[in-house]
């Protein structure tokens, strides 16, 4: 299936707070940097992703019920959430942090996370604790160009952390990328409201494994030290290292928090339902795997 785009158009976190303190930071922080600016409604943006994407559309957005919304991009539009909890009964429940779309211009990353979010709505056993943000940067998606970058043109997959004795993604761009402004990380990391918002969702929830899907390379990445999957259905392993601001870099190097990455073949065609099916299936069942082996440790809350 392809896509058709129809008309429509320093921050260093050295105190201890707590993830509660650091929630109520961030958001505060994005709703005073939105005081001059309009505020959309989920409603609105589920309209605004069914006129863009043929493969998703308004109503199939709608149903999915998404959370109240909490987190803003630049341009005023929700960072979409949607939390499907755990039985009670299971202590012992992996949490993954699901993310699609970091990058605007990869469609079908955002389009296949939304056909994951259907699946998961109909058959939640309640095994594990997932937590989706199928949107992660609405204004590239949006653009009457899609874009990678965010509103103010930044990279918000080089705008994560780095620690403290390595080279700084702002340092990395200027003398290892030619300065592609595809990959501007920002002048700072955390700087963008998307990025806090996914910064502040792993420190809220702690996640025993966040999985982030982009297109086109067509192959399964992992960051982190625990043995990853060989193949996520028709997607082989081949782990291409991290960069500086990189969710994997952030993830592994500082919160030690495994991060799959899944690359689709096609930013702009979906992959066969078969195969959308097939990475579901095996996912799920790498997951159980490695948490039922204690090879990744779950986070029991208290």
């Amino acid at each position: 299936m392809f896509y058709s785009a129809k008309p429509t158009g320093k921050v260093t976190a050295k105190s201890p707070l707590n993830s509660a303190s650091i929630l109520v930071f961030w958001v505060m922080a994005s709703l005073s940097s939105l005081s001059l600016a309009e505020v959309y409604s989920v409603d609105q943006l589920c309209k605004k992703i069914g006129a863009k994407l043929s493969s998703v559309s308004a109503r199939e957005c709608r149903r999915l019920k998404f959370d109240p919304p909490r987190f803003y991009s630049v341009r005023g539009l929700p960072i979409l959430e949607k939390h499907f909890a755990a039985a009670k009964n299971r202590e012992y429940a992996p949490k993954i942090l699901f993310i699609g779309g970091i990058h605007g211009d990869e469609y079908s990353s955002v389009s296949v996370t939304f056909k994951w979010l259907k699946t998961l709505a109909k058959h939640h056993s309640g095994s594990y604790d997932w937590h989706f943000v199928p949107l992660a940067n609405p204004d590239g998606l949006l653009k009457k160009k899609s874009s990678r970058v965010n509103a103010n043109k930044v990279d918000l997959n080089r705008n994560f952390q780095t620690k403290e004795n390595a080279i700084a993604a702002i340092d990395h761009w200027r003398n290892s990328t030619k300065q592609r402004t595809r990959y501007f990380p920002g002048q700072q990391s955390l700087s963008e409201p998307e990025s806090r918002a996914i910064h502040t969702l792993i420190e809220e929830l702690k996640p025993t494994v966040i999985v982030s899907v982009h297109a086109p390379h067509g192959i399964l990445d992992f960051d982190g030290k625990v043995q990853p999957p060989r193949r996520l259905g028709p997607l082989h392993l081949r782990q291409l290292g991290t960069y500086p601001g990189s969710l994997g870099n952030y993830g592994f190097y500082i919160k030690n928090i495994p991060v799959m990455t899944i690359e689709l073949e096609h930013a702009g065609i979906m992959p066969k339902k078969a195969q959308i099916s097939a990475i579901w299936a095996d996912l799920v069942r790498w997951i159980k795997v490695k948490t039922k082996s204690k090879e990744i440790i779950v986070h029991i809350a208290r």
